[in-house]
């Protein structure tokens, strides 16, 4: 049982009431944090001594032993910096095929490990936030109560290192890969490159067996044809496929560089950004009537009613707002397109937000790093941000669907036409 000894006597009496508390707790966390780590530590090691407890050797003396303890060391946590003391294990078994001795590797905690992985994502997070690489180790070594393994030496290998695993990811083969579904968008962060902020082109694709995973990330300017098709024109040459829809904000530069590269495939506009546009040609008294409006388009129940819905809002914006109906009349086919695909995948087809939530808390804010930044690092910085958030995503609904869609399966209003010759005719 943990327990909390207050020593009154030895208590400065002027010190704050509020950050006493509050230190203590700091303390009590660590401290808890400390046993419970070690006990886990010990317990795999227990674990893996008695499982090999029967491998003796000629004169009956037990290959796999305890032996002792690793030197203390401090590893940083979200609980702050945790001191630990890792039992050792002497393996002297012997692999038969490669004639080396097998080592003992702690699952929990890693012979290298000096940080948890929470703690390497929130740098790269820190970073686009706006926070220079030389401010990490004052700002994290007050939060976390210890600076160790935070050094600028460290920070710079772990930048090193990030840049080397985006670069690797940025050149490898993606015809083993099939995209059937691809999200477009470009991000602006908070790093900035001379006189401009660093604005990073993101692809993120559906897997036809239903994963949401990172194809491209590079930076450029978002409205640049050019840009995006540099960009595609690189996927296509490391032997990407055309993917069946693409989905992205209407203003992109990528529409243009997807009908050079990849001619075959459909577009479909965001409405997320396409609601933006509207609201922004109309009055703040009209937003309230026109997100109705517009809501029952998008979500209607298929696309003749969509089309009915639009007919209405025609109606009742048209003559005094001709600029924000054109905003969705100029583009319709492209809004509807996702009527064209499973009813099940219309939840993610309408919107990019995949790429939206993935940068929703640092795409647009308003402190922008001291000095130039370096373009290297904020686009490493941004791989390993989308690569911590890419393991939480979820499939897309009903991913069984997805490899139909691939396969060239018609849906009409979301349903799958089971017979489409016996239907033309």
């Amino acid at each position: 049982m943990l327990t909390v000894v207050c020593d009154s006597a030895g208590r400065d009496n002027t010190t704050d009431p509020a950050t006493s508390t509050s230190s203590l707790i700091d303390d009590i966390v660590r401290e808890g944090a400390r046993r419970m780590l070690a006990e886990a530590l010990q317990a795999e090691v227990d674990d893996y001594v008695a499982r090999f407890a029967d491998v003796r050797d000629d004169n009956g003396h037990r290959l796999v032993v305890r032996n002792g303890s690793h030197a203390p060391r401090d590893v940083l946590t979200s609980a702050g910096s945790v001191p630990v003391v890792a039992p050792r294990v002497n393996d002297k078994r012997v692999d038969p095929q490669t004639g080396e001795r097998q080592r003992f590797s702690s699952a929990i905690l890693p012979a290298w490990a000096r940080k948890t992985p929470r703690i390497e994502q929130v740098l790269p997070l820190l970073y686009l936030h706006g926070l220079s690489t030389g401010d990490f180790v004052p700002a994290l070594g007050q939060f976390l109560g210890s600076a160790k393994g935070l050094s600028a030496s460290v920070i710079t290998k772990l930048t090193e290192s990030w840049r080397a695993e985006q670069h690797a990811f940025a050149q490898r083969d993606l015809s083993s890969v099939d995209y059937v579904y691809l999200w477009a968008d470009g991000i602006h962060v908070n790093v900035r490159l001379d006189e401009t902020r660093l604005c990073l082109l993101v692809l993120i694709g559906v897997r036809a067996d239903g994963r949401k995973e990172l194809v491209a990330l590079t930076d450029g300017y978002r409205e640049a044809t050019e840009s995006w098709a540099d960009l595609l024109r690189d996927c296509l040459r490391r032997g990407m496929r055309a993917p069946v829809l693409a989905i992205g904000d209407g203003a992109l530069g990528f529409w243009g560089a997807l009908r050079e590269v990849f001619p075959e495939t459909a577009e479909q506009r965001c409405w997320f950004h396409k609601i933006s546009n509207v609201l922004a040609a109309l009055p703040k008294s009209a937003h309230p009537g026109a997100k109705k409006a517009l809501a029952e388009i998008w979500n209607a129940e298929d696309k003749a009613h969509a089309l009915d819905a639009m007919k209405a809002f025609e109606a009742a914006y048209g003559a005094k707002f001709p600029k924000a109906v054109a905003k969705i009349t100029d583009d319709l086919d492209q809004l509807l397109a996702f009527y064209d695909f499973p009813a099940e995948h219309w939840v993610h087809l309408r919107t990019t937000n995949p790429i939206e939530s993935t940068f929703a808390t640092v795409r647009n804010r308003s402190r922008i790093t001291k000095g130039p930044g370096s373009r290297a690092a904020g686009i490493a910085m941004a791989f390993k941000l989308i690569e911590a958030a890419q393991a939480r995503w979820r499939a897309v609904n009903a991913p069984h669907l997805v490899a139909l869609v691939r396969a060239g399966a018609r849906f009409r209003n979301g349903v799958l036409v089971e017979r489409p010759e016996h239907d033309a005719a």
